[in-house]
């Protein structure tokens, strides 16, 4: 991970490139709710004003009436409001209720320390072998695996210790032996569009050729090799999302299968999600599927699988600090990669950071190699009010503007049959709409393969 200046700071070499046109910036905003407030008057000055000036009662009487007749049919109107918005069921409240906190008592586990995070997470430090993984009937009993070596020609410059959450900027850690947990709460679920689906994507949203399920994309991708890793450094922003219900991400897929039901995928990347975490921080993610997101998979640690083996980041914890529009680029390194030995895939974050693996077991097609990997953003327009949205993607700004104000993926690379890290060949692009969110690439000597992305969503050429 690193924070890089203008142009003329930018170091560290990869591969890919990608970028054209204009957009707007928008900072991340809050909704607030706001109540009017009613100006109450004196009652004991107004009873000695009647009866001083007794020819203003029938002014007062009138207006009394008035009230009267306005005040209950808006208080009947709200309240009628209300009732149909939150129709109140106790038995399903209850089960719900019930359903929510057997959850919680699932992905939570006994913490040995808590420490709060400036944003108001709580981080559990969990003993490690009993964090949710292992949870999983083939995991059941056992302990993390030690690391594997890393892919021949990775530049691992030693690992540095790098302070790039926020939970962790109080100089606070987790002891040896547990590993930090982002607590779940019951206001996480709560917000959830669907309880029994917390922590999981929407079934059968991933098209590449469409972007009719209210999913889009501007990704650079390679296909029809084998693949057992992929490398990129991404920079990180805080777009803005519209609405509670939208995403904005930006990631890597490892994929494997058809795009059918029988679709494998692990991916990592940074995400603001308001409904995930409710908030507009960009946060760490991990995700994965064997089933095209039907049955299996989630993000980060909301199930059994992914198993986290480092002690110093907590996955869905928020990324600080980041980038800013002609400012500093902030950016962060990722490697996932297949080790030889056991057939596990690894991730490392950072500067020679390892997180923790996901077992080969919890796939079908991943278990053997990958047939494709695709790097970029995602957004989910639900077309509030019948328009485009207006959820950014990256930066919130085209490719076109290039460094300094659009999102870039740098030093793109894969991982061979040799588990050496080589540069891609044939990499192409897409983009669902590129009036909204678009990509352009390149390569040269500094960044390697590399391309800028993203977009402002709803704009004169993107209603």
């Amino acid at each position: 991970m690193e924070f890089l200046g203008r142009a003329s700071s930018w170091r560290k070499p990869r591969n890919k490139i990608f970028g054209y046109r204009t957009g707007q910036y928008q900072c991340t905003q809050k909704q607030t709710d706001f109540a009017e407030d009613t100006t109450q008057g004196n009652f004991s000055n107004m009873a000695s004003s009647w009866c001083k000036i007794s020819p203003i009662i029938p002014i007062f009487v009138f207006l009394l009436l008035v009230s009267s007749l306005v005040c209950p049919v808006q208080s009947s109107e709200h309240s009628e409001e209300r009732a149909a918005n939150q129709t109140f069921r106790p038995e399903e409240e209850l089960q719900k209720l019930k359903l929510i906190r057997s959850r919680l008592r699932k992905i939570n586990k006994p913490a040995v320390k808590t420490i709060q995070s400036p944003d108001g997470d709580f981080i559990d430090c969990v003993v490690s072998h009993l964090q949710p993984a292992f949870d999983h009937p083939l995991l059941k009993g056992k302990k993390p695996l030690y690391p594997p070596d890393r892919p021949k020609g990775h530049n691992q410059m030693g690992v540095v210790e790098e302070n790039f959450q926020l939970w962790s900027m109080s100089g606070e850690s987790c002891p040896e032996g547990t590993i930090p947990v982002r607590r779940t709460t019951e206001q996480d679920m709560l917000r959830a569009s669907s309880v029994r689906r917390f922590g999981r994507k929407p079934r059968k949203y991933v098209r590449r050729d469409s972007s009719s399920d209210g999913h889009e994309h501007a990704v650079g991708y390679v296909s029809g090799e084998q693949y057992y890793g992929a490398k990129a450094s991404i920079n990180v922003w805080a777009p803005r999302v519209a609405n509670q219900y939208e995403f904005s991400l930006s990631q890597m897929w490892v994929i494997s299968g058809s795009f059918g039901d029988d679709l494998n995928t692990i991916e990592a990347g940074w995400q603001v999600s308001p409904e995930l975490y409710g908030d507009n921080y960009p946060r760490f993610f991990t995700y994965w599927t064997s089933d095209a997101y039907q049955a299996t998979g989630c993000y980060n640690l909301l199930c059994s699988g992914f198993v986290q083996t480092n002690t110093k980041i907590a996955i869905g914890a928020a990324i600080s600090p980041t980038s800013s529009y002609e400012g500093g680029q902030f950016d962060i390194s990722l490697l996932v990669w297949k080790d030889p030995k056991h057939g596990n895939w690894w991730l490392e974050f950072g500067s020679g950071v390892l997180v923790g693996y996901w077992p080969s077991f919890l796939f079908t097609h991943l278990q053997d190699h990958a047939s494709m990997v695709q790097f970029g953003g995602e957004v989910v327009n639900s077309r509030p009010d019948g328009f485009h949205t207006s959820t950014q993607m990256g930066s919130g700004h085209l490719a076109g503007e290039g460094f300094g104000k659009a999102s870039y993926f740098r030093n793109l690379q894969v991982v061979d049959w040799d588990n050496s890290l080589v540069p891609l060949s044939n990499l192409r692009v897409l983009a669902d709409h590129p009036s909204c969110y678009d990509i352009q690439g390149g390569i040269n000597n500094v960044w390697g393969n590399y391309f800028y992305y993203g977009g402002p969503g709803r704009n004169v050429e993107c209603p």
